[in-house]
This record gives structure tokens, C-alpha cells and sequence, in this order.
């Protein structure tokens, strides 16, 4: 029989109801990082909170078993989870130039052990409505993110000049009017060719400009041989 008396000694069946239960839970983040195509899915989320689980259930089961531990601390085992957790979050973070990319999924794997040692100290309602807020903020906080506060996407745009002496000021002032926000300027002449050069711009925007616009209005002053644009991260 379950047994969801804190004062009653733990029992094994309890252990597996705790496991079922932090699977399936852990399985609901999971999918939610799985369906956008992360690092860190449902295999790795449930396997988290089985681990988190079964040894928060350990800690509590090795006083019980072992009265003349005196020393014997539940809590040990579940501080070092939460310390051991860092090292799978930092490998679900890939840095991409200045832009940290896997910070969400690292959180999520986080909260999913902190959801997995809920379910093994028996904190059962309690680590549902964790892993119901976490789904809140995973999906529904993440459309107003969208909506209200747009990330930042970073191009790099190459302007090919037919000149050595290309117009700077009218090129930022059209990239300024799409709503780009200028970080770097650069000119490179051309290696072995003193007639042409190559304008570096690093620009960083929220919406989604029409570039081939931009390339025509540049084109008709007649100096600029040709317009590459590119994510940069």
C-alpha cells in the first residue's frame, strides 16, 4: 500500500510510485524542449528527474534502514545533485560569437531536478504545480517574450564598391532608416586593385527588413557593384 505519511518509513513501492510519477512529469518538459528542436529533450529531462528522484529517495531510505547513523542527513545527497546539475546545464549551452544560445534548456534541466528531488521527498503537489509554472513560463511566457520585448538578430552586410572612396554617411543613414542599429564600420580596399574596395557594416535589428530594397536604393547612386548579407549569430 502507497504510503503518503511523511512519518512512515519509506517503502520500496513507494519509491517506484515516486519514479512513475517524476517520469511523467519530467516527460511534459521534456516534450516541450523536444518540439523546438533543442539540445536537452524528453530522454534527457526524464532521465534527470529519475536520477534526482532516486536518490533523493536513497537519502532518505539509508537513515531509515540505518538508525545508528547518526549522522546520516537527507539533504546531503540532494545538494550535490543540485551542484552536479551545473555541469549538464553548461553542456546544453552553446555560444555562438557573443550570444549564448541553450540558456532556457539549461534552466529546464535545472528545475527538472529540483522537480525530481519534490518527488522523492514525497512533495508531490507541490512538484506538479513546479512543473506546471515551468510549462507556463516555457510556453506561455515565451510568446509575450515574442511579442512585446523581440530578440535581437546581429548581420553582417558586405557592400561592394566599383570606387576606392565609397560614401560612408549615406550607406549608414539608409541602414539607420530600416531600423538596423550600427556596431562596427569597416573599409577594405581590394587586394591588388586600387579601384574598388569593400564596406563592413555590423548591424544588429527586431524586425525584418527588406533587403533587396535597400540594395537597389544603394545601387542607383551608381557606385556599388554589389550587396552580401548574412546572419552573424
Amino acid at each position: 500500500m502507497l504510503n503518503f505519511d511523511p512519518a512512515v518509513p519509506l517503502t520500496e513501492l513507494d519509491v517506484v510510485f515516486r519514479l512513475v510519477l517524476s517520469f511523467l512529469v519530467s516527460a511534459c518538459i521534456g516534450a516541450e524542449r523536444s518540439s523546438r528542436h533543442q539540445i536537452a529533450g524528453m530522454r534527457t529531462h526524464i532521465l534527470i528527474a529519475l536520477g534526482a528522484t532516486f536518490l533523493m529517495c536513497l537519502s532518505i531510505w539509508l537513515p531509515q534502514m540505518h538508525p545508528e547513523m547518526k549522522n546520516g542527513d537527507p539533504g546531503r545527497i540532494a545538494a550535490q545533485v543540485v551542484s552536479g546539475i551545473g555541469f549538464l546545464g553548461a553542456g546544453a549551452m552553446i555560444r555562438l560569437g557573443t550570444s549564448i544560445r541553450g540558456l532556457t534548456t539549461a534552466t529546464s534541466l535545472w528545475i527538472t531536478a529540483a522537480i525530481g528531488l519534490g518527488m522523492g521527498a514525497g512533495m508531490f503537489f507541490a512538484s506538479i504545480a513546479a512543473a506546471l509554472l515551468g510549462l507556463i513560463a516555457l510556453r506561455i511566457i515565451d510568446v509575450f517574450e515574442r511579442r512585446f520585448f523581440p530578440q535581437e538578430r546581429t548581420k553582417a552586410i558586405d557592400i561592394f564598391y566599383h570606387g576606392a572612396a565609397p560614401n560612408t554617411e549615406l550607406v549608414l543613414s539608409l541602414l539607420r532608416k530600416q531600423g538596423m542599429r550600427i556596431h562596427t564600420v569597416d573599409i577594405e580596399n581590394r587586394p591588388g586593385d586600387k579601384q574598388t574596395c569593400r564596406l563592413s557594416v555590423l548591424v544588429s535589428l527586431t524586425s525584418h527588413p527588406d533587403i533587396s530594397l535597400l540594395e537597389q536604393t544603394l545601387k542607383n547612386t551608381g557606385e556599388i557593384e554589389r550587396i552580401e548579407s548574412k546572419e552573424k549569430y
